[in-house]
This record gives C-alpha cells, structure tokens and sequence, in this order.
C-alpha cells in the first residue's frame, strides 16, 4: 500500500468518525435527560461538551489533511445509538436504565477508541505527526470517559445494595415499588 492510499483511508477514516461524532451531539442530550442518577446525567453532559470540543478538533484535523469537513454516513454509530434508545425505552426509569445506559454508552466509547486508534496508527504510518498528535488527544478522552463510565456504575451498583440492605419499618410507606424502581 503506498502513501496515497494511505492518506486517502485516512480521510475516509476521519469522515466516518466525524458523522459519528456528530450523531453522538445530537444524541446525548437525549440521553442526559433519561437518566436517574444524577452523577450519571452530568457525566453524559459532561461528554457532550467535550464531544463538541471533539467535533472542532477533527475540522482541525481536515484543515491539516487539506480536505473539507464533511462526514460519511457511520451507520456503526448509527446503530450503537439506536441500541441506547431502545435501553431506554424498554427500562423504567431508575438505576437497572442508568446501568443500562452505561452500557450502551461504553459500547459507543469502545467504538470511539477503535476508530481514533485506527486513524492515529494511519497518521503516523503517513508521518503526519500533527494529525496523530489530535487524534490521540481524542483517544485519550474517550478512554477516560469509558473509565468514569464504569466508575458511575460502581456508584450505582453501591447504592442499589445499600437501599437493599435497609430494612422496610412497619408503617413504612416508602417501598421500592412506590419510589418507582422494580
């Protein structure tokens, strides 16, 4: 494979990746808002701030590939999102829909991950040190955000076992049925 091919599959690479991201800006406020825990709605916000912040860098990255700025349908993410509406749409709210969220929203983080790493190896296969340098930046954060995302499930998971522990007093109206969880 020569050079050319190898800047052209990085292009290719980057148009895919950025449509997903910005499916993923449309997304998550979404998401954001079908979370309980709020821990876990200001982590989702939290990334839909740096996904912006992610979009800017890959226009970036287009300036220095001397290409326009126009992605390629990523029907990968496409479906991972797709997924993340239907936990949502299939759990009550409560923390088994947060943990389900968390699911699909770190499956979206592996996706990510995969696919900088992929267009950074390609980068610096092509000696564009400036390119791999903005896509590692990238990769980077969406390791983060994976790790934070496991980090909320923990707090969640906790919770859950502490408001199982509780004894129900006698009179004690408050059930998990009537605070809305199964």
């Amino acid at each position: 494979m020569n050079t050319e091919q190898l800047n052209e599959l990085l292009i290719d690479e980057i148009k895919d990746i950025y449509h997903a991201e910005k499916q993923l800006v449309k997304a998550l406020p979404k998401i954001a808002k079908a979370c309980d825990s709020e821990e876990l709605a200001e982590c989702v916000k939290a990334h839909l701030a740096e996904t912006q912040a992610q979009v800017t860098r890959l226009e970036k990255v287009f300036e220095l590939l001397n290409t326009p700025a126009k992605g390629k349908p990523c029907k990968g993410m496409q479906g991972l999102i797709e997924e993340g509406n239907e936990a949502i749409e299939d759990q009550d709210a409560g923390p088994v829909r947060d943990l389900a969220i968390i699911g699909a929203a770190q499956r979206v983080e592996h996706y990510e991950i995969s696919a900088y790493g992929t267009a950074r190896a390609i980068a610096e296969q092509v000696g564009n040190s400036q390119v791999a340098k903005l896509l590692l930046q990238t990769e980077n954060e969406e390791k983060a955000t994976d790790e934070k995302l496991s980090e909320v499930a923990k707090v969640i998971y906790a919770s859950e076992d502490e408001e199982e522990a509780e004894p129900v007093l006698a009179g004690n109206s408050r059930s998990r049925r009537s605070s809305g969880r199964k």
